[in-house]
């Protein structure tokens, strides 16, 4: 990809965007805490819960308005409307977030069990497929032409369909898990939903403003800013919970966000040499997803291994353990933000500018954060062992 940005991408529009949907969320949560609490959708502590008292949730009701206020911003800007006059892709994210939101609305007041939300999962993202958010090709480093590195996979509509459909179900589980602390789930959706945004950019800039390209930076801009409008209001202390509503909310956006972006790139602009920029897609998602991504899989893997249901809840995810070692819970959720940011931004980076710096300053934040992660376990140490 080109490192110059071109001087004509619209970041100021998504910028606006943003901050509506990030004004929108902020005003109505206010308004859903309220609703929550007279409706009695109120998360009661138990004990594998952090917080000690009862606390209304339902605040992704809020951020899909925000979404959507973003989204009719958007359409109301002559170059933005674009992601709308080229691609249903903007449309899909409406219609399938708002089932969700329901759906993850229902649970934050009734409880749904867990194969019930599965099968409300699964059919949200078969309305994302519908409406055309699939995988159409992929580069994988193995295979091809002698004379070129790897090859690209073309999917037809019912493989790139599934794989649609399995991104959209890992993730939302992925975003439900994670979803902890006070300020945690937000705020990784932000630098998630932030960078996938940048990538996006990049990608538009490297197209010469391929049409393709606007959906993903509009779907990430509004879910980055319904994001920080809801953080205020969530941080701890919190006042009120996202719920399912809100992590299953960002789940399905985030995964339709890197499908749209890395699901459809015209792999011929590349360098079939260039491995950095073959990979990107990959790279970015991956990066973007890796830690909600990896709690899932830790405690799916967990649970199994124990006999239990890999639904079944426990307090053994990262922010648990980052609570274990001694760090409070606003530390263990901005460490939490430390990694995610380091990795989502420094993948993103590889992708715009020079790879081998990059790297090696990507590499240096992350010892970094690492080693002050570690130190109330050392302290914890040297107090046991003066000597």
């Amino acid at each position: 990809m080109n490192s110059a940005v071109s001087a004509g991408l619209p970041i100021r529009e998504y910028v606006l965007v943003g901050l509506v949907s990030a004004v929108l969320t902020f005003l109505l949560t206010a308004v859903v805490r309220r609703f929550a609490l007279r409706v009695r959708a109120v998360a009661v502590p138990r004990k594998r819960d952090v917080h000690v008292a009862p606390m209304p949730r339902m605040g992704g009701v809020a951020m899909y308005f925000g979404v959507l206020g973003g989204m009719a911003m958007a359409h109301q800007l002559p170059v933005l409307r674009r992601a709308f006059e080229y691609s249903y892709d903007p449309v899909a994210v409406l219609i399938g977030g708002g089932v969700i939101v329901l759906i993850g609305a229902l649970d934050d007041r009734f409880e749904l069990d867990a194969w019930t939300k599965l099968a409300g999962q699964v059919m949200c993202a078969g309305i994302l497929v519908l409406f055309g958010v699939q995988w159409v090709s992929l580069w994988v480093p193995w295979g091809g032409d002698p004379d070129a590195l790897g090859q690209v996979l073309m999917f037809d509509r019912n493989q790139g369909g599934l794989l649609a459909v399995v991104l959209v179900v890992v993730m939302v589980n992925a975003m439900n898990f994670v979803d902890g602390l006070d300020g945690l789930a937000g705020g990784l959706g932000f630098i998630a939903a932030a960078a996938t945004c940048a990538f996006s950019l990049g990608l538009l800039a490297s197209s010469g403003g391929d049409v393709g390209t606007y959906p993903p930076a509009l779907i990430a801009a509004t879910l980055a800013g319904a994001c920080l409008g809801f953080l205020p209001h969530n941080f701890q202390p919190a006042r009120i919970f996202m719920g399912d509503s809100g992590s299953m909310m960002i789940g399905l956006m985030l995964a339709a966000a890197s499908t749209s972006a890395s699901g459809r790139i015209n792999y011929s602009s590349f360098d079939a040499t260039d491995v950095v920029a073959l990979l990107s897609p990959l790279f970015v998602v991956a990066a973007v997803l890796f830690l909600p991504l990896l709690d899932l899989i830790l405690a799916v893997v967990r649970r199994t291994r124990r006999g239990e249901s890999p639904f079944a809840a426990d307090k053994m995810h990262l922010h648990h353990r980052l609570l274990e070692i001694g760090h409070s819970q606003r530390r263990a959720v901005l460490l939490i933000y430390l990694w995610a940011g380091l990795l989502a931004f420094g993948a993103v980076a590889v992708t715009l500018f020079d790879t081998a710096a990059v790297f090696w300053l990507t590499c240096a934040g992350l010892l970094a954060a690492a080693a002050v992660s570690l130190v109330p376990r050392l302290r914890r140490q040297r107090a046991r062992d003066p000597a």
